[in-house]
């Protein structure tokens, strides 16, 4: 993985090298292996290369052969071998980044319909005039992009676009947006001017300085769904993931995994070793020292099971404090679980022994594995909102699972209820605190979808909880150690079989997940495919009440809190209160207000002064 960066001026001015060099290093973590820049007139761009792939070449930027065409590549084209037998082209190179440039020089653009793997790259066009970005289906990898009347400018990372704008403004907005997701979904950002490509998006800037954007690919809104028994489901997800593994370890680095100890990261697992037929397989896990949450000793089971070189790390309330606002600086937004912090140390200590890693990131949204997804029939028809709100209220801090339903199934309109399982604050609730309704919508997710309830569910989360929270998460977790992650379920042709298949193979008989815990039966042992799921989860309702407690106070109630000059300040002292006296567990509502307010404080610490 690499980090790139970008400028396009319309002012008749020359893209400056130096910016661009600027821009750089601000993305060094992303690739320390290498570097460059190219310009040509008002066009330029940057590049940062962690090196996985043709280790000794493929230096970029990258000119095409036909010397009109210039690419800055992040990811990994996982097909790029049997693509270059199929094209007629000089090549000098035996990476994939030139596999760009010989399939859109004999293609267009519409040879990106041609690749698999994961990928975010910026490709210019001289003889057109035309400046291409383009971002992978799922959205594995990340890509934003500033426009303004004199340039346009783009990058991996917003930070790397602060050299451009100067001092940033938080776009007000994408707070709402913010409080009901944890993140702020595409196209938008935190920051004003800022937006990011949406996956599986094309984007075109013009000779004229226009911009245009479009889906070059998209999961089947409407239902086409195979006609197969439960059997024959369990193969099809065999054959498709099967084959997604094998490509993932295409590298001529070593390639390792994550292993929780849960089915999804256990079964990638399971499948890399069989692929790797004894050779040595480096897996790697995280544990927090607290028997309610901590999955290690499932992990080192499975290890030794699989017979992996097993390396595990336990996070502590220490860790989280030394590593929030650094972090909070990498994601270049609010950490939007305490989770992001135990993802960074396991990325570190992986970077030890490997480059690339495989994880089972996607397979929740997929194949619906969150236990929420047993309710996805009442989320559709509702219930009586005041009614159970009242109930809301009344539980006592134990019994804060069954409020996060009744908060959900409270909240007015279909999309409403399904974005609300995952939303920290209700619709009311980010109306109080923000003095009034939210006038954007990015409520499409959950609306576009079609078929039953379930797959409802699943097209939303898979466009917002998936695109815009978990791969974010892993992608500057592992970028912050210079490891590049892999998520085997999220190649596309994985994806769509799952829209395909029916959803009485992905909750069955009240087991979630049914088709991926009987495939995982073929490779692991009863007792590890069906204990309850656990999750990556952060002891952090311990946490507050005793090392944290303090600063949650000082950070959102002090003088110089953002928060506190931005939300009411009522609400958010009795969310503290509540918390700290016991009487309700505010910990997803706290967590999202204080990693607004760390990350605040970074960025305006942080703020690059703009060169342009």
């Amino acid at each position: 993985m690499c980090g790139i960066a970008g400028i396009r001026r319309f002012d008749g001015r020359a893209a400056d090298p130096g910016l661009l060099a600027e821009m750089a290093k601000l993305l060094h973590h992303r690739g320390p292996d290498d570097n460059g820049v190219w310009t040509e007139g008002p066009v330029g761009f940057a590049h940062t290369r962690l090196s996985i792939i043709d280790l000794a070449g493929s230096p970029q930027p990258m000119a095409g052969a036909s010397g009109s065409t210039h690419i800055a590549f992040n990811g990994e084209i996982l097909n790029y071998r049997s693509l270059r037998d199929q094209l007629t082209y000089p090549f000098r190179t035996t990476g994939d980044t030139e596999v760009l440039l010989a399939l859109y020089e004999q293609h267009g653009a519409a040879g990106i319909s041609k690749l698999r793997g994961q990928f975010a790259y910026a490709l210019h066009d001289s003889s057109t005039g035309e400046t291409h970005l383009v971002r992978d289906r799922l959205g594995i990898l990340p890509l934003y992009y500033y426009r303004d009347d004199e340039l346009f400018a783009f990058a991996s990372e917003i930070k790397a676009l602060l050299p451009v704008i100067g001092t940033p403004e938080i776009d007000a907005e994408s707070l709402h947006d913010y409080l009901a997701h944890r993140s702020v979904p595409a196209p938008y950002t935190l920051l004003r001017g800022v937006r990011k490509l949406p996956q599986g998006h094309h984007l075109v800037v013009g000779r004229d300085g226009s911009v245009r954007s479009a889906p070059y690919w998209e999961l089947a809104r409407e239902p086409d769904t195979l006609d197969v028994s439960p059997e024959e489901a369990v193969r099809l997800l065999d054959e498709a993931l099967t084959s997604s593994v094998r490509e993932a370890l295409v590298a001529d680095v070593p390639v390792g995994a994550y292993l929780s100890g849960g089915v999804d990261s256990s079964l990638i697992t399971a499948l890399v070793a069989r692929e790797r037929d004894g050779a040595a397989l480096h897996t790697f896990s995280a544990g927090f020292g607290d028997p309610r949450v901590d999955e290690l000793p499932w992990a080192r089971k499975v290890a030794t099971l699989l017979g992996t070189v097993h390396h595990d790390v336990v996070v502590t309330a220490g860790d989280f404090r030394d590593s929030w606002a650094k972090l909070s600086w990498h994601r270049d937004a609010p950490l939007s679980e305490p989770a992001d912090v135990a993802v960074f140390r396991l990325a570190e200590l992986a970077r030890r022994d490997v480059k690339v890693v495989l994880s089972g990131e996607g397979s929740d949204e997929l194949f619906g594995g969150y236990p929420k997804y047993r309710f996805a029939l009442p989320t559709r028809v509702g219930g009586p909102g005041a009614l159970l709100r009242r109930l809301e209220r009344m539980l006592p801090a134990s019994r804060a699972k069954m409020g996060i339903a009744l908060r959900a199934l409270a909240e007015p309109g279909h999309a409403e209820r399904m974005r609300g399982w995952f939303a920290p604050f209700t619709v009311a609730e980010r109306a109080a605190l923000l003095g009034g309704p939210a006038t954007r919508s990015v409520l499409a997710p959950y609306e576009n979808g079609r078929g039953d309830a379930l797959r409802r569910m699943l097209y939303a989360d898979t466009h917002t909880w998936l695109a815009d929270n978990l791969l974010e998460r892993g992608d500057r977790m592992s970028m912050a150690a210079s490891l590049e992650l892999r998520p085997p379920f999220l190649d596309h042709r994985v994806a769509e079989l799952a829209f395909r298949l029916p959803s009485s193979v992905k909750v069955r008989g009240g087991m979630t997940k049914w088709v991926v815990k009987e495939l995982a039966r073929r490779h692991l042992p009863a007792d590890v495919v069906d204990r309850p799921k656990v999750g990556f989860k952060v002891p952090l309702d311990a946490w507050f009440r005793d090392g944290l407690r303090d600063m949650a106070f000082d950070l959102l109630t002090g003088p110089s809190s953002f928060v506190g000059g931005t939300f009411s300040q009522q609400a958010v002292r009795a969310l503290l209160d509540d918390h700290s006296s016991g009487s309700r567990d505010e910990q997803p509502r706290l967590w999202t207000l204080l990693s607004l307010e760390v990350w605040h404080r970074e960025l305006s610490g942080r703020t690059v002064a703009g060169h342009r």
